[in-house]
C-alpha cells in the first residue's frame, strides 16, 4: 500500500509479472527439452512444437519489457554495464534459438568481426537482440543474418531477413514515443520503445546508443540496427 492506505497496483501487477517471467522461463525450458526428444519425428509434429516454442519465448521477453519498463518509470532502470566479448552474445543469442530455427528450417548465417569487445549490459542487450530475432524467424521466408561490426566508435548489430520488410507505419514510428502508441491496436510497437530504452541507456562519451529499422538490406527484406557507443 502507498502513504494513504491504498494499494499501489502498479508494485503489486510488478510483483505478478515477476512471478509469471519464472514460471513461463520453466515452461520455456520443457518445451525445449521436449523438443530434442522430437528431433526425428514428423513434421507436423514440428510445426506445433516450433510455434509453442515462438509464443511462450514472445511472452516472455514481453513480461521482461513489461518489467523493465515499470522500473524505468520507477527510475530504477536495471543496467549493469561491463565489458563483454561479443562472441559470448552471440553464442547465447544462438543457443536460445536453436531449437526453433532447426524445427523451421530457417538459414541463419553470422557474419562478425573477429575479437570484438565493448561495454554495455549484457542481458538486456541479449533480450533485445532476441526478440528482434524472433521477430525475423517468424517473418522471414528462409534466411536471417546476424551482422556485428566496429563502425566509427559504434558497436554495431544487425538483423536482417528475407521477409516483405517492415510496413510503413513501423518505419514512420523509428522515433515514436510510448505516448504515440495505441493500446487498442493490438501490435502497440512496444517492443521497440522498449528497444530505445535500452539502446539510449548506453552512453559512452558524448554518444548515445540507437536503434533504426529500415528494409532492404543484404537479404531484402527487414533491417534492425542496433548501435551501442564503445
Amino acid at each position: 500500500m502507498n502513504n494513504n492506505g491504498q494499494i499501489d497496483f502498479a508494485t503489486v501487477l510488478a510483483s505478478a509479472v515477476h512471478d509469471m517471467k519464472n514460471s513461463l522461463c520453466l515452461l520455456i525450458q520443457s518445451i525445449e527439452d521436449l523438443g530434442r526428444t522430437l528431433k526425428d519425428q514428423d513434421s507436423e509434429v514440428g510445426e506445433h512444437f516450433a510455434s509453442a516454442h515462438y509464443e511462450a519465448a514472445r511472452l516472455n521477453t514481453g513480461l521482461v519489457q513489461l518489467l523493465s519498463l515499470y522500473r524505468a518509470g520507477m527510475n530504477n532502470m536495471p543496467l549493469n554495464i561491463d565489458e563483454h566479448y561479443v562472441e559470448d552474445v552471440v553464442d547465447e543469442i544462438l543457443a536460445a534459438n536453436e531449437s526453433y530455427i532447426n524445427h523451421k528450417k530457417i538459414t541463419l548465417n553470422v557474419e562478425q568481426e573477429p575479437d570484438l569487445m565493448g561495454y554495455f549490459d549484457s542481458d538486456l542487450v541479449v533480450l533485445l537482440l532476441n526478440d528482434m530475432l524472433i521477430n525475423s524467424m517468424r517473418y522471414s521466408n528462409k534466411h536471417i543474418l546476424l551482422r556485428v561490426f566496429h563502425n566509427d566508435q559504434y558497436l554495431i548489430f544487425e538483423v536482417q531477413d528475407d521477409g516483405p520488410g517492415y510496413p510503413q507505419s513501423m518505419l514512420e514510428a523509428n522515433t515514436a514515443t510510448m505516448h504515440d502508441y495505441d493500446l487498442s491496436q493490438g501490435r502497440t510497437g512496444l517492443g521497440l520503445f522498449f528497444a530505445r530504452l535500452i539502446a539510449q541507456a548506453h552512453k559512452a562519451h558524448d554518444s548515445v546508443g540507437s536503434i533504426s529499422l529500415a528494409n532492404g538490406g543484404n537479404l531484402g527484406g527487414s533491417v534492425f540496427t542496433l548501435k551501442i557507443p564503445v
